[in-house]
C-alpha cells in the first residue's frame, strides 16, 4: 500500500514530475509530461504497477529528509545499524530527454542498499521487453523506452531490475533512468554529477530572484518552487497538480485528474508569481492563454491540456485498486466541457494584471478581453457548473456572478487606465446590473449571509472571495455578516469546507476534507475585518499542516488528521503564499483585496 500523501515529496524538471516516499521509493511518475501516462503508478495501485525504491536492505533506525536548500533537490538519509546514507534524488532541466537521477551517498559506516526498478508502462498495465546493453539497460514497451546506467551491477528477478550493493563512507553511487520515444536512437548518458551541479545552480538562481521578504519566508519561497515545479516550461502552461485521483475522501469516489491547466488555477498561480517578483511567468502564461483560447468566446474551456489541448476525454483505470482502495482511478476529466462564468473574470483579472505588472502588450491581448466580456455580457444571467464544478444541476451560483462583476470590472480599470478603445459607459450599466442582481438574489437576510446559489439557503466557502476581488468592502456588514455564517456552517475543527455536500447536490456522494485554500480565504477575510490574530493564528495552523518538506495537498481530513486529495496542489500553496503577503503588510494598509490593487 501507498504512503501517506504527505510522506511524499516532489521532484521535477518543468516539464513533469515524480513523488518520492519517505521510504525512499519513486511511486509515482509520467514520462514525457505531466498528463502522460505514468511508468510508476504504484501510488494508485501496488509495487506491481511501477516504482523504483532505493533503501537499506536490512533494518531502518531512522529517516531525514529534506531539499537542499531552495532548490528541489531532495535528500533522504537513512540510518542503520551498519552506518548512514543519503539518496540524492533530481530531474535535471531538461536537454535532450527527460532524465530521474539518484545519487548513494555514503555518510558513515558501511550500509548494505537494494534497489528495485519494477517499470510498468502506461499506468502500470505493461511489462516491458528489458535488456541489457553496452550502457545499461534497456526497458522497451510500444512507443516508450527507459534507459537505465548505473556502475552497480544490476540483475533480473521476478520482472525487476534489481542492484545490491555496499556503500562506505564518502562513496556516490549514480543512477540515471533517460526516458525517449523507443524509435529514435538512445539519449547522450547523463553526467549524474555535473547534471546535479547544474539543477542547483538553475533552482538557486531561480529562488535567488524572489522578492518576498515577509512572515514564513520559507515556506512562501518553498510554495513558490512547487509552483513553478509544476508549469509546463515550453508553453507556459501551469498544471494544478502533479497527479490524478488521490482522494478528497480515503475510500470515495471523488478523485480527478488534475495534472491539466485550469484558467482559474493557472491566473492564480500567475498572479502569485508576479507578486513575489516573477514577471516572466507572467508573460509564458499570457502567451498560452492567447493561444489556448483563440477563436470563439462561446467555446472557452475551463481548462486545457499543458499545451492547449481541448480534448481531456475522462476514463477510468480498471486495472488500479486505487489510493487506499478509493476508487476509481480516472485519466482525463469531464468537467472540461462544463460551463463556468466564473473563469472569463479570472481570466480578464489577470490580463489586467499583467498589465499592471508593466508586461509589454500582446498584439491580440486587448481584442480577446474584449470578446471574452462582450459574451459574459451575454451570458451572465444563464446558470453554469460553478467554482466547484458540480456534476449536479447547473445553478445560479453567487460566486460565478461575482465573477461576472470582475470580469467587467478589471475591463473598465484597463480601459481607464491604460487608454484601451471600448464601450465602458455600456460596461459600466452592465456591471452595475451584475452587482445589483447579486446583492438582491444572492444575499439572504434571514441569515444575515450570501448563498451558494440564487434562492438557496446553503453557504459556499467561494463567498469569501466577495472582499477579497472587491466586489463589496470589508466594511459592509454584509461580508462580516457571511464571514460569521461559514464559521457557523463550514468550519471543521477550525478548517473551511468548500459546502457541505450532505446538503448540496453535487451529482456525487457525500464526503470530502476541508478544502485548504478556502481556510486561507477565510485568513485573509479576518484580517480584512481587522481580526489580525484570528488571521495570524489560522494561517500558523494551516503552515502547521505542512508536511516535513513543505508541501501541501489539495485538502485536509480533520478526522484522520492526514491530507486528503491530489498534491501537491496549487490552489494550497497558491493561499499560503496570498495570506503571508497579506499577513506582511503593514497593518495600517488594506490586507487581503489581493486582486484589487
Amino acid at each position: 500500500m501507498a504512503l501517506p500523501i504527505e510522506d511524499y515529496a516532489l521532484i521535477g524538471d518543468c516539464q513533469t514530475a515524480a513523488l518520492v516516499g519517505k521510504d525512499g521509493s519513486v511511486d509515482w511518475l509520467c514520462f514525457p509530461r505531466f498528463d502522460s501516462p505514468a511508468c510508476f503508478a504504484a501510488l494508485l495501485g501496488t509495487p506491481g504497477n511501477g516504482r523504483w525504491r532505493i533503501a537499506p536492505a536490512g533494518g531502518v533506525r531512522s529517516v531525514r529528509r529534506r531539499y537542499v536548500g531552495d532548490t528541489l533537490v531532495l535528500e533522504t538519509e537513512f540510518e542503520t545499524e551498519a552506518g548512514k546514507f543519503a539518496v540524492i534524488d533530481f530531474m535535471p532541466i531538461r536537454g535532450e530527454a527527460p532524465d530521474v537521477v539518484r545519487i548513494v551517498e555514503g555518510r558513515g559506516g558501511a550500509v548494505a542498499v537494494r534497489s528495485e526498478l519494477v517499470i510498468r508502462f502506461d499506468y502500470g498495465s505493461i511489462i516491458p521487453w528489458v535488456q541489457r546493453d553496452d550502457g545499461g539497460v534497456t526497458a522497451v514497451a510500444g512507443p516508450d523506452a527507459l534507459h537505465l546506467r548505473t556502475p552497480a551491477e544490476t540483475h533480473g528477478e521476478n520482472m525487476k531490475t534489481v542492484s545490491e550493493f555496499t556503500v562506505q563512507a564518502g562513496e556516490r553511487v549514480p543512477f540515471a533512468l533517460t526516458w525517449h520515444r523507443s524509435f529514435d536512437p538512445v539519449p547522450t548518458p547523463v553526467d549524474a554529477e555535473a547534471s546535479l551541479d547544474d539543477t542547483l545552480a538553475w533552482w538557486r538562481e531561480w529562488s535567488g530572484r524572489c522578492t518576498y521578504q515577509g512572515v514564513r519566508r520559507d515556506l512562501v519561497l518553498r510554495s513558490l518552487i512547487t509552483l513553478k515545479a509544476l508549469q509546463y516550461l515550453p508553453s507556459g502552461g501551469i498544471a494544478a497538480a502533479a497527479t490524478t485521483s488521490l482522494p478528497e475522501f480515503i475510500g470515495g469516489v471523488r478523485n480527478w485528474d488534475y495534472r491539466y491547466c485550469w484558467l482559474r488555477d493557472a491566473t492564480f498561480t500567475l498572479l502569485t508569481l508576479v507578486n513575489a517578483g516573477y514577471t516572466e511567468e507572467a508573460r509564458a502564461w499570457r502567451e498560452w492563454l492567447l493561444r489556448a483560447v483563440a477563436g470563439d468566446p462561446s467555446k472557452l474551456q475551463i481548462m486545457y491540456g499543458l499545451g492547449g489541448e481541448r480534448r481531456l476525454d475522462e476514463y477510468q483505470v480498471p486495472w488500479l485498486s486505487g489510493y487506499e482502495g478509493s476508487k476509481p482511478v480516472r485519466v482525463g476529466n469531464a468537467a472540461s466541457t462544463q460551463f463556468q462564468l466564473d473563469v472569463y473574470g479570472e481570466v480578464a483579472d489577470a490580463l489586467h494584471h499583467a498589465r499592471l505588472a508593466g508586461l509589454k502588450p500582446a498584439p491580440a491581448g486587448w481584442a480577446l478581453e474584449r470578446a471574452l466580456v462582450r459574451f459574459v455580457g451575454d451570458v451572465w444571467d444563464d446558470p453554469d457548473e460553478g467554482i466547484w464544478e458540480v456534476r449536479g444541476p447547473k445553478r445560479h451560483f453567487t460566486h460565478s456572478k461575482v465573477m461576472a462583476w470582475v470580469a467587467l470590472d478589471r475591463a473598465i480599470k484597463s480601459a481607464e487606465k491604460f487608454g484601451l478603445d471600448g464601450p465602458i459607459d455600456a460596461w459600466r450599466g452592465l456591471r452595475r446590473a451584475v452587482r445589483d442582481r447579486v446583492c438582491r438574489d444572492g444575499f439572504d437576510p434571514a441569515m444575515n449571509s450570501f448563498v451558494q446559489s440564487f434562492g438557496s439557503d446553503l453557504l459556499d466557502a467561494s463567498l469569501l472571495m466577495i472582499p477579497l476581488v472587491g466586489f463589496l468592502p470589508p466594511s459592509d456588514p454584509r461580508v462580516r455578516g457571511t464571514v460569521e455564517a461559514v464559521e457557523r456552517h463550514l468550519l471543521r475543527d477550525g478548517f473551511v469546507l468548500r459546502y457541505d455536500t450532505s446538503k448540496s447536490d453535487d451529482g456525487l456522494p457525500p464526503g470530502e476534507g476541508a478544502f485548504l485554500a478556502c481556510t486561507f480565504w477565510l485568513a485573509d477575510n479576518y484580517a480584512l475585518l481587522g481580526e489580525r490574530d484570528k488571521a495570524e493564528r489560522l494561517f500558523e495552523r494551516l503552515c502547521g499542516l505542512a508536511n516535513d518538506v513543505g508541501l501541501l495537498a489539495e485538502e485536509y481530513d480533520p478526522a484522520s488528521r492526514r491530507l486528503v486529495g491530489n498534491f501537491p496542489q496549487a490552489f494550497s500553496h497558491i493561499g499560503l503564499v496570498d495570506t503571508a503577503m497579506n499577513l506582511s503588510r503593514p497593518e495600517s494598509c488594506p490586507a487581503g483585496q489581493r486582486k484589487e490593487r
